[in-house]
């Protein structure tokens, strides 16, 4: 019976993490690994759905990632945004000093 549990706790976990494997993070890398990283979650990895992610003042560049994939390298494919959510987060800098970062989350969908 032991092992059933883990077995099951074991799928649980693998399960987790595919969820969060469609996820891109946009930050400082150059601006088309992140494309490539979109083209490649539908083409090689079969994803149904890519969620694209940035904080701060990365929010326009993943808005950027997010049209060059689809009008440029996922012509074919038919993928329409789904949902965007917007908002921020709140912290205290080095100062101490209470500051607010934008955040911007891009559905992408293969219909």
């Amino acid at each position: 019976m032991d092992e059933e549990k883990q077995q099951e706790e074991n799928k649980g976990s693998k399960e987790k993490t595919s969820e969060k494997d469609n996820i891109i993070f946009i930050g400082i890398k150059p601006f088309m690994n992140y494309v490539t990283g979109v083209v490649m979650q539908f083409q090689n990895k079969g994803q149904d759905e890519v969620i694209v992610s940035a904080r701060g003042k990365f929010t326009s560049k993943a808005i950027d990632v997010v049209e060059v994939a689809r009008r440029t390298f996922l012509k074919e494919e038919n993928i329409k945004i789904k949902d965007i959510k917007i908002s921020s987060e709140q912290f205290e800098n080095k100062e101490g000093k209470r500051i607010f970062v934008s955040t911007i989350e891009i559905t992408l969908v293969k219909e």
